[in-house]
């Protein structure tokens, strides 16, 4: 575990464990660590960070189960905490605390008594803090401002876990295995993936969730909602994760790159995916059949062969299918879209093979490996009849729009009926 240590909050330091404020001295040039490189503006905080390389603990508990470790002298709060003496007790549950300002408020939940309400509208609660937090949010005010960086905010509380993203600090550890964070929030979540406890129940299906922001995004499944909107086209999700790794198809940025070949993608799970055309891994398996695919999305493709499910339907007419994607491209025999256009000419067409077939007319490209020969066949199904030495002739016309001579097809008939024989 991480040891706890000062804390910057503007132009101050607060000890927790000594439970004083001592002023900063501010120094025009910012101080480095030798350490990590980590650059701060006061000495303070750069001494509270040289701590947490060091593994000197100055206090430690005497408890044989306890982790808790302090670089002060005087953890005289956590000691109570082993104490049998829990000096404040809720008679309405199981609540105790040894502090009576968290008696107090949590008292405030069997009662119901929400003394801070807000003069801007109907808002009231029960602790001063939350208050004080809200009717921020009308002045748009952000008073708690990091002296590393530009962060502000509108709590102490926010700030005090902001400045460990600077110092490195994460005293909250998991005793299961070695994760560690810098809120207490993220280490109960973090416990549910031990506990397997889905807290977040949807209305509308059997979907479980972790956190309460997990189920907010899913439900937008059910409401249709797509709050995030690209600027520069009509694209919307549901996650600001996704509108971000949609952003950089209008980029050319491809910061992730293969370290075998020349591949480049624009997010992790995309080189995650092509790593597997190299190891060959297929980690997804079918339970009816032997299929096996790089990706969960090619299973539940292929999982609609066995079930027959065309969970995608034509609102123009009867035609369904298993994918997204055929019926885009079926949309387009109603709509008429052309979308894919050629730049020798003005051939348009609905699909993308269509358009890779027209432009061998162009390039006069004839991809398989018997493409040295005069009359070489686009489709490989055409080719296969042909020898490396004597290579036959197809007797129809090809798709290139030459056709065959008399002559060249007499050949074609000898060399078959030879074959025969």
């Amino acid at each position: 575990m991480e040891p706890h240590f000062l804390e910057d909050f503007g132009s101050k330091i607060i000890d927790k464990d000594l439970g004083v404020c001592q002023k900063t001295s501010i120094i025009e040039r910012p101080l480095k660590c030798n350490e990590c490189n980590c650059i701060y503006p006061t000495f303070e905080i750069l001494k509270a960070h040289l701590l947490t390389h060091s593994s000197k603990i100055i206090n430690k508990s005497s408890e044989s189960d306890c982790n808790y470790s302090t670089l002060t002298r005087f953890p005289v709060v956590h000691k109570l905490t082993h104490s049998n003496k829990q000096l404040f007790k809720c008679t309405e549950c199981d609540y105790s605390s040894i502090r009576y300002n968290n008696f107090k408020v949590h008292m405030r939940t069997h009662t119901g008594e929400n003394p801070y309400t807000c003069s801007e509208c109907d808002y009231s609660c029960a602790q001063y803090g939350s208050w004080k937090a809200h009717t921020l949010r009308h002045t748009g005010e952000n008073p708690y401002v990091c002296n590393i960086c530009e962060y502000s905010c509108k709590t102490t509380g926010c700030l005090k876990v902001h400045i460990r993203t600077h110092t490195g600090e994460k005293p909250y550890t998991c005793t299961e295995c070695d994760y560690s964070c810098n809120t207490s929030s993220h280490l109960k979540i973090h416990m549910r993936t031990h506990t397997g406890e889905n807290p977040y129940t949807c209305r509308e299906c059997n979907y479980r969730g972790k956190t309460a922001s997990h189920l907010k995004v899913h439900l937008r499944i059910h409401t249709g909602e797509n709050p995030y909107s690209c600027i520069k086209c009509e694209y919307s999700c549901k996650r600001l994760s996704n509108l971000k790794r949609h952003i950089r198809v209008h980029s050319s940025e491809r910061p992730y790159t293969c370290n075998i070949c020349e591949y480049s993608c624009k997010n992790t799970a995309y080189l995650k995916v092509h790593m597997r055309t190299h190891t060959g891994e297929n980690p997804y398996t079918c339970d009816e059949c032997q299929y096996s695919c790089r990706t969960q999305t090619h299973l539940k493709v292929h999982m609609r062969t066995h079930t027959g499910e065309k969970p995608y339907t034509c609102t123009e007419c009867p035609y369904s299918c298993k994918t997204s994607g055929h019926l885009k491209v079926h949309m387009r025999t109603h709509t008429g879209e052309k979308p894919f256009t050629c730049s020798e000419c003005k051939f348009s067409c609905s699909r993308s093979s269509v358009l890779k077939k027209h432009l061998r007319k162009h390039s006069g490209e004839k991809p398989n490996p018997f493409s040295e020969f005069e009359n070489a066949c686009i489709r490989w199904e055409d080719s296969i009849t042909h020898s490396g030495e004597e290579p036959l002739n197809c007797d129809r016309e090809l798709e290139l729009g030459t056709g065959l001579t008399n002559e060249n097809s007499s050949e074609s008939s000898s060399s078959s009926d030879a074959t025969k024989l």
